[in-house]
């Protein structure tokens, strides 16, 4: 999950960027010229030299990244990196892992329960939500965690939430300081930020195998993709916080003879203290989207669940902890974002210094302060005292202990009681709704299959299989060729020259076929996304109500976990291509739409009125106005579909997506293509890279 800056706003008062019409005309042409060659090219050179490269068959780069992992399970304990630094890492998450585990989630030996029953857990959580958040993020807590107690998932669900936010606090630890370095070094800024395009540009299935070879499979692998997939967003948010402080702000602090410490400490951080909760929500739901991909590797939680269903086709028991995951990434999303907006009101934390303020968090942010609300009339409802606010909080966490202290010694307190036998809750219980989801999903599929399988058939045969067939079947060095020519023409020498390396890694992986069938699905799947996007994202910009109406389903998809996308997809549309393909417009269809809304949007009034008054049509200010002066924010949704459908697209290979997706999931189900399933790895990196920069210059060539 990338966190993305919507497109800047063009007002009233501002030009909009200059582009040269001739310049666009030629490379319209320039374009269709590449096209018919490569047209003329296919036609006669048509599956020659394609590199196909079948499952099982394996190059010599493969056989030595076996050879590599073969070496490091041998003699990796010996090494002082592996066995030594990677080693000790991986034993202090394991032990962290265990000793959180063994107090909410699992018994603890000689203990059949833990030490702490599922009571105490929903009353520290409710407490402690309370005091940061308010009384809605509460309820939403409560309601959570008695629902994933309901239905059966309570250990699970505990096992995923302590992977989570163990891995959001190490983000903290390591992203707070990074992002506030680079934010007050150039340079640092200059060095660092290459390799989060890269951490960024990388779809997240990438991460499993070689993080697997580092730390082995479990809890500790889980952490640590983890860390590494949510780590970017927070880096980049702190930074942008902290460069955010306006420089008069730093300068009047200056002049007053603060030193560098105090600036940061009494200044900067208080006031970027609101975004740098924003990027602790974008890092928290990063982690929470990593839930099922860490199944993978034996990671703990709801997404083993999720991929058993996935992988026996049932969608019920896939469903279930699926909703789970999406449930829990709705907490965490309205409970951070709760507070983050209470920690904007001021007061608290901006009144505080020294290193413990933020590494302690929002929590300590809220614990001393409610803000004064308006009663009506200028009135105010009277602020308590500072002793008073402690006294009430230490009031309420009496039955909060009480209830812990209960959970520990109380059987039905300590172990979610078994509701399947339950009058109401029966219906409620994780077996009961599986079963009712696999009744619904088999009265559903027959009643859509009619429409679902001719809108299969119908792309599949006029947009998917021709377009495969002519990246696919063109001979490497035509299509290498096509790349480097189309990089040139929209965007300069400079994607050309990344679109070069990129594939000469792609060559060398072996894998350049297989690159090229995901390349046609990821073509194909952001062709549908930029439809869907346009269509609703014109809407919303030109109509506020439309707006307010589809901007929180939007929201709300953009909160799902991408692997829960698959269960939907599975049962309506089975296993195949296209199945990666609809799950990956799903994903990523949200952002690029509310991104061609902005667009729209900024688009000047009085450019707009100008045009009513002349006597445009609806359709005409659309086509002849409002696109074309939303140009650059149609490339930056482009660019974003992309990433967010190529990582899509690359986990649809477990449910029959094929290609590069399907070979990384072989490299864990097969220890000879272990090798394999790297390379992959490898070259679905070089194909983000090389989409994303192409993407990235054409959208700054076109804001000129």
């Amino acid at each position: 999950m990338s966190v993305v800056a919507a497109p800047p706003v063009v007002s009233s008062k501002e030009e909009q960027p200059y582009v040269d019409p001739e310049r666009n005309r030629h490379t319209g042409y320039k374009l269709l010229a590449i096209l018919m060659v490569w047209l003329v090219l296919w036609l006669a050179l048509r599956g020659h030299q394609t590199r196909e490269l079948g499952l099982q068959d394996k190059t010599g780069f493969h056989d030595w990244l076996n050879e590599v992992r073969d070496w490091v399970q041998l003699h990796g304990a010996d090494n002082w990196f592996f066995g030594g630094v990677l080693g000790g890492i991986a034993d202090f998450f394991n032990a962290v892992f265990e000793f959180i585990q063994k107090l909410v989630s699992v018994g603890a030996f000689p203990r059949p329960v833990p030490e702490i029953g599922w009571l105490g857990v929903v009353a520290l959580a409710t407490w402690a939500t309370y005091a940061a958040a308010g009384l809605r993020a509460t309820l939403l807590v409560v309601f959570s965690l008695l629902a994933f107690g309901v239905t059966g998932l309570w250990s699970p669900s505990m096992d995923t939430l302590i992977i989570t936010l163990f891995s959001v606090l190490l983000c903290i630890i390591v992203g707070l300081p990074v992002g506030v370095l680079m934010a007050r070094r150039d340079r640092v800024s200059a060095a660092i930020t290459p390799l989060l395009d890269a951490m960024q540009t990388m779809p997240s299935f990438v991460y499993l195998l070689p993080m697997a070879l580092f730390f082995g499979i479990g809890a500790a692998c889980a952490v640590a993709i983890t860390v590494v997939y949510a780590l970017p967003p927070l880096i980049r948010i702190t930074e942008h916080g902290i460069r955010s402080v306006p420089e008069t702000t730093v300068e009047a602090a200056r002049s007053m003879g603060m030193t560098q410490r105090q600036l940061l400490w009494q200044v900067q951080l208080p006031m970027a203290r609101r975004t740098i909760v924003v990027g602790i929500n974008q890092s928290t739901m990063a982690a929470l989207s990593m839930a099922v991909i860490a199944a993978f590797v034996a990671g703990p939680g709801l997404g083993p669940l999720v991929n058993s269903g996935l992988q026996n086709q049932n969608v019920g028991v896939a469903a279930v902890p699926g909703l789970a995951i999406v449930l829990m990434a709705i907490m965490l999303d309205r409970t951070t974002t709760a507070a983050s907006e209470r920690t904007s009101k001021g007061g608290g934390i901006a009144s505080v210094s020294g290193p413990g303020v933020m590494l302690a968090g929002v929590v300590l942010e809220r614990l001393p302060r409610w803000a004064t609300e308006d009663a009506g009339k200028g009135e105010k409802r009277p602020r308590l005292t500072a002793a008073g606010r402690s006294s009430l909080l230490a009031v309420l966490l009496i039955p909060v202990l009480v209830a812990v202290w209960l959970s520990r010694y109380t059987l039905s307190l300590a172990e979610f009681p078994d509701v399947s036998n339950t009058p109401v809750l029966k219906y409620l219980d994780g077996a009961s709704l599986a079963q009712d989801i696999n009744d619904f999903t088999d009265w559903l599929v027959p009643a859509v299959d009619t429409f679902t399988l001719a809108l299969k058939d119908d792309v599949s045969n006029w947009l998917l299989n021709p377009l495969q067939s002519l990246l696919a079947d063109s001979p490497w060095w035509v299509m290498a060729g096509v790349l480097i020519a189309f990089a040139w023409t929209v965007g300069g020498w400079r994607p050309a020259v990344v679109t070069v390396l990129c594939e000469a890694v792609i060559f060398g992986t072996g894998l350049w076929n297989d690159s090229m069938v995901t390349l046609t699905m990821t073509i194909v799947a952001t062709l549908l996304t930029m439809l869907v996007a346009l269509v609703i994202g014109v809407a919303m910009g030109r109509n506020r109500r439309v707006d307010v109406i589809t901007r929180p389903f939007l929201d709300a998809f953009q909160t799902i976990p991408p692997f829960v996308y698959l269960v939907p997809a599975l049962a309506l549309f089975g296993v195949g291509r296209f199945t990666a393909i609809v799950a990956a417009i799903a994903y990523a269809a949200p952002i690029a739409t509310k991104l061609v809304a902005d667009g729209i949007r900024g688009v000047s009034p009085t450019t707009v009125e100008a045009a009513r008054a002349s006597g445009s049509t609806a359709w005409q200010m659309i086509t002849k106005v409002q696109l074309p002066m939303a140009r650059q924010a149609l490339v930056l949704a482009t660019n974003q579909g992309l990433l967010y459908v190529l990582s899509m697209v690359v986990i649809g290979g477990t449910v029959g997506g094929g290609s590069l997706g399907y070979i990384v999931y072989s490299g864990f189900t097969q220890d000879p293509l272990f090798g394999k399933g790297l390379a992959a790895g490898i070259a679905i990196t070089a194909i983000g890279i090389m989409l994303d920069r192409i993407a990235r210059s054409a959208a700054a060539r076109h804001g000129r």
